[in-house]
């Protein structure tokens, strides 16, 4: 008799995790949540024993036998960049876990994000706890700027923005770089949020009882502070975190194939993490680097609709040549395009949501190309939720 074949997607990050199982026509049967499955974080032991624990939750939504392995299941997680260790976490699982799955194929989240809007390639950038930018060409070569962790980078993420506000109020009361901005509401939110009352106290929080999660948590505090009570140094905070972000986009320019634009016929962007359902605040820095870099391609960037556990089964499927059926443009709705300066006038700005269009303007609003190519849009924020719980992102 032959064996029903089942395809699973993990999706992976620092903060939660999600598993999906597939049959071979694509739908979805079942899927689980579980907590960080980055390996820097808690060890390879401990993922492979919350990877085993998620699939025997969605097995058992799917009333599929436990000792039933899935035929092929995708690991898109963070901090799995290195072939050494990805190789050591299947291993680990096919000994101390069999049951799972026949094979696997165990890659990074910021694959797995590319993967579940298309399977010609594009760009991604993970803003949540931490921050990381990578580009995948069509003929599968990848390209990264950051992903180096809170020690060295992280540059536009929750982790970030909370750092920089901090030390904004750091300086400004030691008087070594005063703030232009007004500080007392930023350091009010972040004693309401460590619980602390002066800078002293902070320092346990920074150092001996140092969790970056909770760290990046005062990200949202500011978001809602930014957003509600309009205070100019938390938009601030928002406007330099989206210039860092923008800023890595740049940074791969020169590596972006021409084969995947003439493809695409610009360059598709997803956005992964927190930090984007603030793009309102974020948008000012963000197209205010792509301006002054001249960036030279049209770009959409893209919300995922869909959990990036699809583009890890999309991407075992593949490796193993299993068959499964997706529509990519179920999976993303653009939310804002960009046109690159031709003649000294662009035209930008926010989209409808649709998905492969985009409305030349903010929301509600029309955007008009300067001769310096910026983009000027009237009532034109975004409807965005609140900056929640933080996602987890490569190597963080």
């Amino acid at each position: 008799m032959t064996q029903v074949v089942y395809i699973g997607g993990v999706e992976g990050g620092a903060t939660h995790s999600k598993l999906v199982i597939c049959d071979q026509s694509g739908k979805v049967l079942a899927s689980a949540k579980g907590p960080s499955t980055n390996h820097w974080m808690v060890g390879i032991p401990e993922v492979a024993k919350r990877i085993d624990t998620m699939a025997r939750e969605a097995k058992a939504q799917a009333n599929i036998p436990e000792t039933h392995r899935l035929s092929a299941m995708g690991l898109c997680l963070s901090g799995a960049e290195q072939d050494a260790t990805n190789k050591e976490l299947e291993n680990y699982l096919k000994t101390h876990y069999p049951d799972v799955a026949d094979r696997y194929m165990v890659g990074s989240d910021t694959v797995g994000s590319i993967a579940t809007a298309s399977n010609v390639g594009g760009m991604v950038i993970i803003s949540g706890t931490g921050s990381n930018t990578l580009l995948r060409n069509p003929d599968g070569s990848t390209y990264g700027c950051g992903g180096w962790g809170h020690m060295i980078g992280d540059e536009g993420s929750a982790w970030w923005i909370s750092k920089h506000a901090i030390k904004i109020v750091f300086d400004h009361e030691d008087n070594f770089r005063r703030s232009k901005l007004c500080v007392e509401r930023v350091w009010e939110l972040i004693r309401e949020h460590f619980g602390v009352k002066t800078r002293s106290d902070l320092l346990d929080y920074c150092y001996a009882k140092f969790c970056k999660t909770t760290f990046s948590g005062l990200c949202a505090k500011l978001a809602k502070c930014a957003r509600e009570e309009d205070d100019p140094l938390c938009r601030k905070l928002f406007e330099d975190a989206g210039q860092e972000l923008a800023r890595s986009v740049c940074a791969l320019s020169p590596r972006i194939s021409p084969t995947l634009i003439s493809k695409c016929g610009k360059l598709d962007i997803v956005c992964v993490g927190s930090v984007w359902l603030s793009w309102e605040l974020l948008e000012p820095g963000f197209t205010k680097e792509l301006e002054s870099a001249k960036f030279k391609y049209d770009l959409n960037l893209l919300k995922l609709t869909n959990t990036m556990a699809l583009g890890a089964a999309y991407l075992a499927a593949d490796t193993f040549e299993l068959e499964l059926p997706r529509d990519y443009s179920q999976n993303y709705e653009v939310f804002y395009g960009h046109r690159a300066v031709v003649n000294g006038s662009a035209t930008n700005g926010s989209s409808n949501g649709s998905n492969g269009t985009t409305t030349n303007g903010t929301k509600n609003g029309v955007a008009n190309g300067t001769k310096n190519g910026t983009a000027n849009g009237t009532n034109g924020t975004a409807k965005n939720g609140t900056n929640g719980t933080t996602n987890g992102t490569n190597g963080n």
